[in-house]
């Protein structure tokens, strides 16, 4: 037999079957593009180079490792649309007198010319289109960059490694299934249905009550630390009641509208109703997972839109003032020393030097530790922090004792306290006993709980609440407590004085003060008799760039695995209603021919769309409304407490997909309709 002619019934095979392989290869190349242009983005010297750029880089490369996994999962799931489709002009081609060793080699060739095309296109557009990638990025960093094409040869291999392996398990999977099917089987594999399955309510009912409490956790937790402890275990649970109820509960509610006779028994609504019934089982699963990926589209798109908007509000949380002094001493002494006074004195002389003033000025003392808070005791033995539960780390504290007077400056207020009462303030969480006792110390009476602090900026880089404590008589409640210390014989509490300040003039000066104010601190705490362990010197101007390269890259990447996962729930629903429109075919073709008009037709196929077609939109937009309070929570972490902006980004994210997702409805109802109508017109 001629050399050739196996590479040509393959290309036939591809060429005759366009209608399925074109998106399927144009997702191919999408994915191979996705893959490099992360790729070359996460070695980018341009952007390593640049500040923020390393840490822009780090999570571009999770991002590789996502696009990888998820690009093996789905080529997979696709892919089974593609057989199911060509099964029977393979059974046709086995009896003709072709063996599955011939047949082995026509798959081969398929997929050798699938996988060259995915990946010369796919690379060609990702060497491209990686250069407004990078553009955009050093945009997002507000940097330069030159407008020179560059190629990385190490995202080149990187990607070739990857999907010839992809595509390697994807052939052995195909020939797997055509090695255990008869010719038989295979010419009437198009033509094999599923059997109408029964409504099972108990699966149903499961789905519901996992689901409802997977809705439960979510508005019901307080804790942010508890919050993103338990989002990992809401999300398995939402994806497996979606599934239960997208499969089980959508055979039941078909039962139900059956059961209907003036829903059912009209023109249409029959033919919808039955066929969705028929297929049910296979039909639930591809909803539900086109309902997962909006919901998943949504989810990280308005967060990381959300986090990226909202990075300088972040930022300042963060960083309260534009400079930023902490130096960690070692006795309670050292807080009043003369050496912790120099330090105050240089600070205002060279921000003077640079003509500038300090503004906005905060100035205190703290200790701080982490502590077990258990009822109104916080166990300062930090030996057992690590004794307890995943489940209690939400129980878990970052304590701050400041001085009552220090609180009272900073905030303009005039409280006073008795011997054995304290204030208190919360972050993250609420405390709601009356009383506190730290380690073995006597309890203190709340006196009152305050409504805020001008704090130092820990606690918004902590995932842990913070409790602040204002006592009265500072040096003498902490002293009892400047003995603990952990299993190393270090001490447990951290003191530190902090003083924080703004600055009217440009980032670049205020670069320019910070390392100074750093260099001769630095100097200052040296020289001493080593009562200040160390100093710290951060500034909002030279910080910036690190967290826009954090946020930045979270929102790059948002983006990124968003227009992913649409390709995933569009192609999804694609091959849904192209593998659907061929099973109807036959049975719209029958219709006619009893007198169904295509009038009838139209409106039956209309039925049946918007019956199942917006249900996962609107699922997706139920599971983000419930989750909506869990994601604002874990946004607290980064630092972003705009509820009003969250709001307002989620909203618009629903509401432009949603208009994206009507504009893939009229295509992919269009392709059904051209298919189920299609034999009666070549008749005509």
């Amino acid at each position: 037999m001629n050399q050739s002619f196996y590479p040509k019934l393959a290309w036939t095979g591809i060429r005759k079957n366009k209608r399925l392989y074109t998106p399927y290869l144009l997702t191919c190349i999408g994915m191979v593009m996705m893959f490099y242009i992360v790729s070359f983005l996460s070695t980018s010297d341009i952007l390593k180079s640049m500040a923020g750029g390393n840490t822009m880089q780090g999570m571009l490369s999770l991002g590789c490792g996502v696009i990888g996994v998820f690009a093996l999962i789905f080529l997979f799931y696709t892919n089974s649309f593609l057989i199911r489709r060509r099964k029977k002009e393979f059974g046709l081609y086995n009896i003709l007198g072709m063996g599955k060793w011939n047949l082995a080699r026509v798959l081969f060739w398929e997929s050798l010319m699938i996988a060259a095309i995915s990946l010369a296109c796919g690379l060609l557009a990702g060497i491209i289109l990686s250069k407004f990638a990078e553009l955009g990025m050093v945009n997002i960093l507000a940097a330069e960059a030159s407008f020179s094409l560059s190629v990385e040869p190490k995202s080149i291999l990187q990607t070739l490694a990857l999907f010839a392996v992809i595509f390697l398990l994807i052939l052995l999977n195909t020939l797997r299934q055509i090695h255990l099917s008869n010719p038989i089987e295979l010419l009437h594999s198009e033509n094999t249905g599923e059997k109408p399955p029964k409504a099972n309510w108990f699966f149903a009912l499961a789905g519901l009550l996992i689901l409802a409490g997977a809705y439960y956790l979510a508005v019901s937790i307080e804790d942010p630390v508890a919050a993103m402890i338990w989002f990992f275990v809401a999300v398995v649970m939402v994806i497996v009641a979606t599934y239960l109820l997208f499969i089980s509960g959508s055979v039941a509610i078909c039962r139900i509208l059956q059961k209907k006779k003036n829903y059912y028994y009209k023109t249409n609504h029959f033919v919808s109703v039955s066929s969705m019934v028929y297929r049910m089982k296979r039909n639930g699963a591809g909803l539900a997972s086109i309902c997962i990926l909006c919901t998943m589209v949504l989810v990280m798109i308005s967060s990381t839109v959300c986090l990226y908007i909202g990075a300088e509000d972040s930022l300042r949380t963060r960083y309260p003032r534009n400079i930023n002094l902490d130096a960690t001493v070692s006795s309670i002494e050292a807080l009043k020393s003369e050496q912790i006074n120099a330090m105050r004195e240089r600070s205002n002389q060279v921000v003077t030097e640079y003509g500038q003033s300090m503004e906005n000025v905060l100035d205190y003392s703290v200790v701080g530790f982490a502590g077990y808070v258990d009822g109104n005791h916080v166990e300062t033995d930090q030996s057992q922090l690590y004794a307890f539960q995943l489940s209690a780390y939400s129980d878990v504290w970052q304590v701050f004792i400041v001085p009552l007077e220090d609180y009272n400056r900073l905030m303009n207020q005039n409280e006073t306290l008795n011997p054995g009462e304290a204030l208190l303030f919360a972050t993250k969480s609420d405390y709601s006993c009356d009383t506190i006792q730290v380690g073995d110390t006597q309890p203190l009476q709340i006196k009152k709980v305050v409504d805020s602090f001008a704090d130092n900026g820990i606690d918004a880089m902590q995932i842990i609440p913070s409790l602040y404590i204002f006592v009265p008589n500072f040096e003498e409640y902490v002293a009892p407590l400047t003995g603990l210390t952990d299993e190393k014989g270090e001490s447990v509490l951290d003191l530190h004085w902090f003083c924080g300040f703004d600055l009217n003039c440009e980032d670049e000066m205020q670069v320019q003060i910070q390392d100074q104010l750093a260099s001769e601190l630095r100097s200052l705490s040296q020289s001493g008799s080593g009562e200040i362990l160390s100093v710290s010197c951060e500034g909002v101007a030279k910080e910036r760039a690190g967290f826009y390269g954090l946020y930045g890259g979270l929102f790059f990447l948002g983006i990124l695995l968003g227009v992913v996962f649409i390709f995933a729930a569009v192609l999804i629903m694609y091959y849904k209603q192209i593998s659907e429109g061929y099973e109807d075919q036959s049975r719209f073709e029958i219709m006619q021919k009893v007198g169904m008009t295509k009038k009838e037709i139209k409106r039956s196929i209309n039925s049946q769309i918007l019956t199942v077609f917006f249900l996962p939109l609107l699922t997706a937009g139920v599971h983000l409304a419930f989750a909506f309070p869990l994601i604002y929570k874990l946004l607290a972490l980064f630092s972003l407490t705009n509820l009003r902006l969250l709001i307002l980004v989620t909203v618009c994210c629903y509401v432009v997909f949603a208009l994206f997702y009507i504009l893939v409805y009229r295509i992919t109802s269009k392709a059904y309709y051209s298919i189920v109508s299609g034999a009666r017109e070549r008749e005509a």
